[in-house]
């Protein structure tokens, strides 16, 4: 897992062609608004969360975000032991995010 500040997050992943955009966030979060692409699964699922997340392609490259980092960090962790390898966490998360953002 990387940690990745806002502008290493940005700048990595407008360069990469693999990248997936992770929103661990939950759907109450999501609704005050999300980056845009970003593909979203609750890690409060527990055992749901792992299971959504075994389904993922594992030779992708995740960027992975939450309100404040916290839980894309604890994200980022389980899903290396799950057998990814490419996980970027967000330090700061969404609360401080200054990119495009979709509000619905």
């Amino acid at each position: 897992m990387a940690d990745l500040t806002q502008e290493e997050w940005a700048e990595q992943l407008a360069q990469d062609e693999n990248a997936v955009i992770l929103d661990v966030r939950t759907e109450e979060e999501v609704e005050d608004g999300y980056i845009p692409n970003a593909l979203n699964i609750d890690i409060y699922k527990g055992q749901g969360f792992l299971d959504e997340v075994e389904q993922l392609d594992k030779s992708k490259n995740y960027y992975v975000y939450c309100r404040s980092g916290a839980r894309s960090a604890q994200a980022c962790t389980l899903m290396n032991q799950l057998g990814f390898e490419n996980t970027h966490n967000l330090l700061g998360g969404f609360m401080n995010w200054e990119g495009d953002v979709i509000e619905e």
